[in-house]
């Protein structure tokens, strides 16, 4: 049976500290529910009521279209290794772009990255702990550079390319406005 908490205890945040993957749920009111891994060093627990991640530019940009319309956001977390744990944190998220004001103080959390687009910042409702005893063991071997690579080679005006090729809808349609929220110019 899961235990519900009201903020990120003590013991969750250091369980956090220690993974290297997360998964992220978000939806609209209808359409397509996206549940998207993450990796890296991409995650921040910011106080007991609050989380911050990075996220870097991908196929899609699911997370951000839904965000902007229904802000509800579970973020998962599973023990691949040592004690069986699942924890997940609900609450409500929002998405920033470079031009938000708040934007440098949580984009100088993490390292600075090639291909990053937003940072999501998610204030707490609840956390759950369940036992995840059938969560298999995991051995982590190493974090990929591929993306990095990818994002390297095209340089910033390649990513804001692909942007606006690839990133202005959800697969439901739904605008993400990173063209607008980005100050992005079409060429």
């Amino acid at each position: 049976m899961g235990k519900l908490y009201q903020e990120i205890t003590e013991d969750q945040a250091s369980f956090i500290e220690q993974q290297k993957m997360f998964f992220v749920g978000t939806a609209a009111e209808e359409g397509t529910v996206n549940i998207s891994p993450k990796g890296m060093d991409s995650f921040r627990v910011i106080s007991n009521r609050q989380i911050a991640w990075l996220n870097l530019t991908g196929s899609g940009n699911e997370s951000s279209a839904h965000v902007q319309i229904n802000p509800r956001m579970t973020i998962m977390f599973c023990a691949f290794e040592g004690a069986p744990l699942i924890l997940r944190l609900y609450g409500k998220a929002r998405v920033l772009h470079r031009n938000d004001d708040d934007w440098p103080s949580y984009i100088s959390l993490f390292p600075e990255t090639p291909g990053t687009r937003q940072v999501f910042v998610l204030d707490i409702d609840q956390t759950q702990s369940s036992c995840g005893t059938a969560v298999p063991f995991y051995e982590f071997q190493q974090g990929r550079d591929t993306l990095n690579k990818s994002f390297e080679r095209r340089g910033q005006e390649g990513v804001e390319k692909y942007w606006l090729q690839a990133n202005q809808e959800s697969l439901d349609g739904f605008p993400t406005r990173i063209k607008e929220l980005t100050g992005l110019e079409e060429s």
